[in-house]
């Protein structure tokens, strides 16, 4: 979702007040908008262009980088790095494919990977910003804003020139989560890696340890593996991505382990100490304690809200037992005026569920429609390679559900165009009502699986019968042509 050019003229800190007014105005008036958003994830941006289309008042706070996880820490930068390492990965197994290679040719430079990352992030970063700052009814303020009642916060501004009041009549809090650092002996005293700070790596890990076995993980496990790293990861379950069926764990964890990643599974980190070498990570498993030398550790295990210091209490907006903010099925908190967004409201921790926030409120306050966070259908994918995209239900929900049920399959061995890549690792399946004839789920783990899903969605949106799709024509040769194929081979499921 790119925001357009920035405009030539921008003014950095805030727009349209000039900085010389804001000590003055900091110690003697509050600045008042209608809308007050703070935080730039996903949802705000648009949100911001929606409110500034209708000549709304509009404030806009960020203390960080502009754009939020997905363009600086999240997304955007990861799938760099995926790139490059498929690049790598396809270089160094070329011959299959008659492309001949001398031994020892591909070389990764990890300084050249870096850059054009942060290329591609910075971009976004930047046209983001650039965007928000350019909107006509919109003051921008870079710095961090605390609560100090219902409707009005105070914002230490970033470049320390002081502070100042803002109130709204609504206010829209898009601040995203970290992440979360588990009680682990000895954690602070070694230097790990989160999914921020290893990309700022321009260096190749020895040997890097993965704690967390589940979707970012896996995603950084097998990035540094095609990089040229040892690999372990150690994942206190029974299986990776343990919320996903298990035929879709086992076959992840199969090619995974193809390309030489390690793994203990069932396995907790007791404690970590520093090495000449780096970091001991001593973990207890069924058979005792195991202790397990690297170079570096990565902890990716969750995500905790950034609501610690908004100051929340002073609002009187309620919070879950982790932290999340308690919103409505229109993302309202349980303050009316005060709606949570994205990542924070712990109601979908993707970009896209983000973005869909930001189209529920602003339908609804803006258009008078009528849309609902429990209108949206579960999806998202693991962006390994082959990728996995998910919509809809498990097997085990669609179980739970006490429907009866239909299911088709299909293994990429026999998908054409697969075959023709020589990337027939995985599978297609979907789960039907028998009754209703719906579409209740889909997982396609293989190559364009993250795309090929998008038809099964679809499908699902539409409420139309699964028959609907099976008369389709698609396009050939194709890896989603197969979807109608495999409707047409229903079978029971129990």
């Amino acid at each position: 979702l790119e925001p357009p050019p920035p405009p030539p003229s921008l003014n950095p800190l805030f727009h349209p007040i000039t900085l010389p007014t804001l000590s003055v105005m900091a110690a003697s008036q509050v600045l008042k908008f209608e809308a007050v958003l703070i935080g730039t994830g996903q949802a705000i941006p648009s949100l911001a262009g929606a409110l500034n289309a209708k000549g709304i008042k509009t404030a806009v706070i960020e203390r960080s980088r502009y754009g939020g996880s997905c363009v600086n820490y999240g997304c955007i930068p990861t799938k760099a790095l995926v790139a490059s390492a498929r690049r790598v990965h396809v270089a160094r197994n070329s011959a299959a494919w008659g492309v001949v290679l001398p031994p020892g040719e591909v070389k990764v430079d990890m300084k050249v990977i870096k850059e054009r990352k942060d290329m591609i992030s910075g971009r976004s970063n930047t046209n983001v910003e650039s965007w928000i700052k350019g909107m006509e009814h919109v003051s921008a303020f870079d710095g961090h804003a605390s609560f100090t009642d219902p409707n009005t916060v105070e914002v230490a501004l970033t470049d320390g020139s002081g502070k100042v009041s803002i109130s709204g009549e609504k206010l829209y809090l898009n601040v995203g989560c970290r992440a979360r650092v588990p009680d682990i002996e000895g954690i602070d005293d070694v230097p790990y890696l989160i999914n921020s700070s290893i990309l700022q790596l321009d260096t190749l890990p020895e040997h890097l340890i993965v704690i967390g076995g589940s979707y970012i993980g896996l995603e950084f496990a097998q990035i540094y593996r095609r990089f040229g790293s040892k690999v372990t990861v150690i994942h206190r379950h029974e299986r990776v991505i343990p919320r996903d069926d298990p035929d879709v764990s086992e076959c992840i964890q199969t090619f995974l382990g193809e390309e030489g990643i390690e793994f203990e599974l069932n396995a907790s980190p007791k404690s970590v100490k520093k090495t000449d070498a780096g970091v001991a990570v001593t973990i207890t498993t069924k058979d005792g304690e195991k202790e397990i030398l690297g170079s570096h550790i990565f902890l990716a295990v969750g995500r905790v809200p950034n609501t610690q210091d908004l100051g929340l209490d002073k609002a009187g907006v309620e919070q879950d037992t982790r932290g999340f903010i308690k919103v409505n099925d229109v993302l309202q908190t349980n303050v009316p005026h005060i709606y949570a967004l994205g990542d924070v409201n712990g109601k979908g921790a993707f970009t896209h569920t983000s973005y869909n926030d930001f189209e529920i409120v602003a339908a609804n306050l803006l258009e008078g429609d009528d849309r609902k966070v429990s209108d949206r259908i579960t999806c998202y994918g693991l962006f390994t390679d082959p990728p996995l995209g998910r919509c809809g239900m498990t097997e085990a929900q669609a179980r739970a559900s006490g429907r009866k049920l239909l299911k088709g399959y299909r293994p990429f061995t026999r998908v054409g165009r697969a075959f023709e890549k020589g990337e027939t690792t995985g599978f297609m399946k979907v789960l039907v009502d028998a009754d209703t004839k719906e579409v209740l789920g889909a997982a396609i783990l293989g190559v364009s699986g993250d795309e090929a899903v998008q038809v099964l969605l679809a499908q699902m949106y539409s409420k139309q019968p699964y028959t609907t799709l099976s008369r389709s024509v698609p396009i050939h040769p194709t890896i989603s042509e197969l979807i109608p194929t495999i409707l047409q081979g229903l079978e029971p499921f129990e």
